[in-house]
């Protein structure tokens, strides 16, 4: 069975490293968890480095923002778009945030199944499905409970 490539948005990554309030807070964890276990292929926008830099930047020293950037680039493979890409991002007036746009062509350049945001309503027009944390947690969990169960059979 191939494993699911997924994009994980900034926001996610955030929410893990910062433990901000946020209704997916647990399932940011887990699914970071779940990356760093190989049980699926996650990816960064090249983009969302720098944000989640800035955000990290107002609660911690350069040194352990460096640590953090560089235990997400162990995690999770960085990925960006072509040009041909990021212009049509750029004309892309369907969607009404810019960066959310670029994370869905990112996920586009590295084949991505899913897009792991905690705010779908803005994906609404994205070329790659697009799930809460929870949901996509639940899609690994069940893809992972099936393996086992074929394993079983044999």
């Amino acid at each position: 069975m191939k494993n699911i490539i997924s994009l994980i948005d900034a926001n996610v990554i955030i929410n893990f490293i910062t433990k901000r309030e946020d209704p997916y807070k647990d399932a940011c964890f887990e699914v970071m968890k779940l990356c760093a276990e190989n049980a699926f292929e996650g990816y960064i926008a090249f983009h969302s480095l720098s944000i989640i830099w800035y955000v990290i930047k107002k609660q911690e020293t350069e040194e352990k923002a460096r640590a953090w950037l560089n235990s997400i680039c162990d995690i999770l493979t960085v990925t960006g778009a072509a040009q041909e890409q990021v212009k049509e991002a750029i004309n892309n007036s369907d969607f009404r945030d810019f960066e959310d746009c670029l994370q869905d062509e990112c996920a586009v350049y590295a084949n991505a199944e899913y897009v792991v945001t905690c705010n779908i309503k803005d994906f609404q027009y994205a070329k790659t499905s697009v799930v809460t944390p929870d949901d996509f947690v639940k899609i690994i969990t069940d893809k992972r409970l099936k393996k086992s169960e074929g394993k079983k059979g044999q």
